[in-house]
């Protein structure tokens, strides 16, 4: 499998646990949209440091070799597969306040 293929298949993933299993539907609002762009910034900063210096190489066969910052693009669809999961997750699991008695 190509790292564009898991790439991809990662995003379908988090889309289908946010929207259809967990139905947090964070994906569909506006908060989620508006705070997503901070998460990029550090992501490409990060990524611009491993792979700009060679600590992370990448084979040029599996990639689509469309690159932001020094990151190949399939890194920012594992990072937004990788942030809405974990936030659907965080939501769907956040502890309920209990109604006053």
């Amino acid at each position: 499998m190509t790292y564009t293929a898991a790439a991809l298949l990662g995003v379908a993933a988090a889309l289908v646990l946010d929207v259809l299993v967990l139905r947090t539907r964070l994906v569909l609002g506006r908060v989620f949209w508006l705070s997503y762009p901070i998460v990029v910034v550090f992501q490409l900063l990060s990524n611009g440091i491993l792979t700009g210096r060679g600590v992370v190489l990448y084979n040029p066969s599996d990639i689509l070799g469309i690159r932001l910052v020094y990151a190949p693009i399939e890194d920012l669809a594992f990072g937004f597969a990788l942030v809405l999961s974990t936030l659907a997750l965080w939501v769907f699991f956040r502890p309920r306040a209990e109604p006053d008695r």
